[in-house]
């Protein structure tokens, strides 16, 4: 299987904010955004696997700025790095007012994405062909995010399966909540 450089799947997806997109306060609801980056993250992944993928996380979310209905709302995914079946797809979200033709970037995320075969089982995605240093970069943070996702999980599953309240007591001491546990 050849190996595909990042630009080979990079995908843009843009989309004009309608009212029947926005909340009361005329902001874009945060769900509809999601919706647009797992489409974006999709044609990517789809893109560069050759095949059907799936969502398996959407990780660090942020929601940096609002979104204004009327605005030309852009979606950059590009493939940050391939495992033997899965990538990290990385989405940048920017807005842009066309009457000032100011443009903001409003979120980031990252997406894992699966390819699935026909039998609905993973299968092997081609490797990434680095050829930037910004590249390699992203490449080298999506593995460290990954370690670091998997020893927080660990530890927090440690956590759970062992509480004591006593442990936690100090924590929450100073916190908006009131203890009023029997």
């Amino acid at each position: 299987m050849e190996a595909l450089s990042v630009d080979f799947s990079k995908t843009i997806l843009t989309e004009l904010m309608i009212p029947s997109y926005a909340n009361f306060g005329g902001k874009i609801h945060g769900g509809i955004l999601l919706s647009l980056m797992d489409k974006a993250a999709y044609a990517c992944a789809s893109k560069h696997a050759g095949n059907y993928c799936v969502t398996v996380s959407v990780d660090q979310v942020e929601f940096l700025q609002p979104v204004e209905v009327g605005e030309l709302v852009s979606l950059t995914a590009t493939v940050h790095h391939v495992g033997n079946s899965s990538m990290v797809i990385g989405i940048n979200v920017a807005a842009e007012n066309v009457k000032t033709h100011t443009v903001k970037q409003t979120n980031t995320c990252y997406f894992t994405m699966v390819a699935k075969g026909d039998d609905d089982k993973p299968i092997p995605v081609p490797a990434l062909q680095l050829k930037t240093l910004a590249e390699v970069k992203k490449f080298a943070e999506a593995i460290k995010r990954k370690q670091v996702k998997k020893e927080a999980n660990k530890a927090f599953n440690e956590a759970k399966n062992a509480f004591m309240m006593e442990e936690y007591y100090e924590m929450l001491l100073g916190q908006r909540c009131i203890l009023d546990v029997e």
